[in-house]
Formats: structure tokens, C-alpha cells, sequence
């Protein structure tokens, strides 16, 4: 049970590795292992999420779940497709980041659908906890973890500890992400949207020239090869806006294996023959304002630091933020000052190169390609 020493140790270990630097992978395998001194768990899955629309970006899995990747898919479909208070969507506006599907069934596990229909039967997994990771503003990913018929439940004060760690989870993805921000990505072997059509059995209908490049550039090395296992999350997603149970369409921004950042879409189509069940994806190279938006985003600023530096970023000099915000000088520099020590910069410029031109300057040339990038 996490209580007493072992709790606050973990506690303290996770907000350390959280704030170290660290890039995704080894902050992720750090943490989740010192959470298994407190709350003991024979299998975790930890997701990243895009922050503004919550769907799923990658997976990590550990545990006896580290080299199970055949129902990748198929979880991808029921996860986003179905709702439930443990899902990883509702989790993200819950007033409680964690939650037990034992403590939230009262004991009945066979109500939740996830654990009845994937992961009791295909795993044996008795019981699950998760935890949404929070910054008090965004989402920035989740983690799921399991236990066998011979262990016992998730109890609350598990529970309780587990949503005491959301914040340092939330900051470590955030940190982890921006660790790879200078990596130049190369140029993209793809020329504009790349279209895929998925039937209501989930294969591939039809697809258009270079999709296949762009599903081989998401998939990860746990994917299993499968190739709509990336996309799994936004196929199940658009079903559900489908229907009338979500009022946007799904959509998220996730980087690629080539280190690409990419944009999916994905919605529902409906035949003249009333066939349902359709969806068409799109793949698209981000452009430049869609990767600024996540990068601040990722630096953890107030409302007013955003302010502040979204007025940077367009060259506005200290005195006209001050007039257009209402803000002394002074005040500005101290925002700045803050703005620059999260972003780990020095100065306006650096903090202008960090968050645009080292992922765009590169690859400047003389034509804009279609996505928005120069060609």
C-alpha cells in the first residue's frame, strides 16, 4: 500500500527524475519503476497525449506487458471508442486525475468494458488503476497499471497516491518532449496530405501515394508491425464523433520516428448506400505555427507568460507588451526572466530559435512546399 516512508521517498524520487532533464524513454522507465515500490503493479502502459485534444500520441509498455504488442489495435479502437469513467478521455477532465476500475465498479470488474471484453480475457488482468498526468492546464499523457487474480485490488489510499503524482508526470513528458526540440528533422519524402480510408471491419480500403510511408514513419518498434496500430485511437475517436457522442472532430500532433512532426485527422463517412463505419484518416506535415503552439505550451507558462511571449515571438519590443498588456516594464522583464528560465534560454533570440527556428531555419530554401514548410 503506498503509505508512509516508501510513499513520500517515491514521491520525492519521481519529482526529481521529473525535473533532471531527462529525455521521454528514461524518465518513463525511471519513474514507473519507482512507482512500483508504492503501489506494486505486474504490468503499466504509459501513453503521451497531445495536450489539446487528448488523444493518444505513443505507448510505452513494461512489465509482462513489454513485449505484448498483437492487440495494440484493438485496444486503440476500444479505448477511444467507448466510454467509460476509467478512460483515459474522461480521466482528463475528472476532478481526481486516478482512479481503480475496482473502487469505481465497487468490486464488480465485469462493468467496465475495457477489462471485461480486453483485458481480463486476453491478459488476466484483474484489476486496473490509471492516472491521467496533469500541469493544472493540460494533459499530457496517462498510465495504466495492471494486476493479476492473485493480487489484491487498488485500494484509495493506492489511489490517492497515485493522483499525488500527476503534476511531476505531467512536467517530465513535458521535458522529455522538448529534449528532442533541436533534432533537425529531414526533409520529407512525402509531398502534401497523405489519405487513408478504413473500412468498418478496420483494414485499409484504400490509400493514397505515400500514405504507407507516412503509417511506417508512426509506427513504433512495439507496434508489431501493424500498420493502422498508430492510428487505432483516432479511427475509434471519430466513430464515437460519428455517432453524436463528441462535437470535434479528432485530430493530434504527434512526432514521428524520423522526427517529423506530423498532424492526423481523422473523420466518419457515410456512404449513398447508407454503409457506416468508414473512416478516412489524413497525414500531414505540421507547420511551423502548430509545432510553436505545442513547444510553449510544453515550457509550462502562466497565462500571462504565454501572453508575454507570444508577443516575443512576433518581435513585439518590451515597452509595446507593456502597453498592450497593461503591465509596467518591470513587470514584463520579470516575466521574461521566468519565460527564459523555463524555456532554458538566455535571451530573446535563443528563445525565438528554440521554440521556431531550429526546427524550421534548417531547412529553409526557396519555395514553400505544400504543408508549409519550405521545400
Amino acid at each position: 500500500m503506498a503509505r508512509g516512508l516508501t510513499a513520500a521517498r517515491v514521491r520525492q524520487d519521481v519529482d526529481v527524475v521529473a525535473r533532471a532533464g531527462l529525455d521521454l524513454d528514461t524518465f518513463l522507465e525511471e519513474a514507473v519503476a519507482s512507482v512500483a515500490r508504492a503501489v506494486p503493479w505486474v504490468s503499466a502502459c504509459i501513453a503521451t497525449h497531445d495536450p489539446s485534444t487528448h488523444l493518444l500520441t505513443s505507448a510505452r509498455k513494461y512489465g509482462d506487458l513489454r513485449d505484448q504488442n498483437s492487440h495494440d489495435h484493438e485496444f486503440g479502437l476500444i479505448e477511444y471508442g467507448t466510454v467509460e469513467p476509467t478512460g483515459f478521455t474522461e480521466l482528463a477532465k475528472a476532478e481526481v486525475p486516478a482512479a481503480g476500475v475496482h473502487l469505481v465498479t465497487d468490486g464488480d470488474i465485469e462493468r467496465s468494458f475495457r477489462v471485461r471484453t480486453f483485458m481480463k480475457p486476453l491478459f488476466g488482468f484483474c484489476d486496473e488503476a490509471r492516472l491521467a498526468f496533469r500541469d493544472g492546464r493540460q494533459v499530457w499523457g496517462a498510465m495504466a497499471l495492471f494486476r493479476g487474480s492473485d493480487d489484491h485490488p487498488f485500494d484509495a489510499a493506492e489511489i490517492e497516491f497515485l493522483a499525488s503524482l500527476s503534476v511531476p508526470f505531467a512536467h517530465g513528458v513535458r521535458t522529455g518532449m522538448l529534449s528532442r526540440l533541436a533534432d533537425v528533422p529531414p526533409p520529407s519524402p512525402v509531398s502534401g496530405p497523405a489519405v487513408v480510408i478504413v473500412g468498418a471491419d478496420n483494414q485499409i480500403v484504400q490509400m493514397s501515394l505515400g500514405a504507407e510511408e507516412r503509417l511506417s514513419d508512426l509506427i513504433t518498434g512495439e507496434a508489431g508491425g501493424d500498420p493502422l496500430c498508430p492510428v487505432a485511437a483516432l479511427i475509434g475517436a471519430a466513430r464515437r464523433y460519428g455517432r453524436g457522442e463528441t462535437t470535434v472532430p479528432p485530430r493530434c500532433r504527434v512526432r514521428a520516428r524520423s522526427g517529423l512532426w506530423l498532424v492526423l485527422q481523422a473523420g466518419p463517412l457515410i456512404s449513398r448506400d447508407g454503409r457506416e463505419g468508414d473512416v478516412v484518416i489524413t497525414i500531414e506535415e505540421a507547420r511551423p505555427p502548430e509545432i510553436v503552439a505545442l513547444v510553449v505550451a510544453a515550457f509550462g507558462l502562466t497565462p500571462r507568460e504565454r501572453d508575454v511571449t507570444q508577443l516575443v515571438l512576433q518581435g513585439v519590443d518590451t515597452k509595446e507588451i507593456a502597453a498592450t498588456l497593461n503591465l509596467s516594464s518591470y513587470t514584463v522583464q520579470d516575466h521574461l526572466k521566468s519565460v527564459f528560465e523555463k524555456a532554458d534560454v538566455r535571451s530573446r533570440r535563443e528563445l525565438i530559435s528554440r521554440v521556431y527556428f531550429d526546427q524550421y531555419v534548417p531547412r529553409m530554401g526557396a519555395e514553400l512546399s505544400p504543408s508549409g514548410w519550405f521545400a
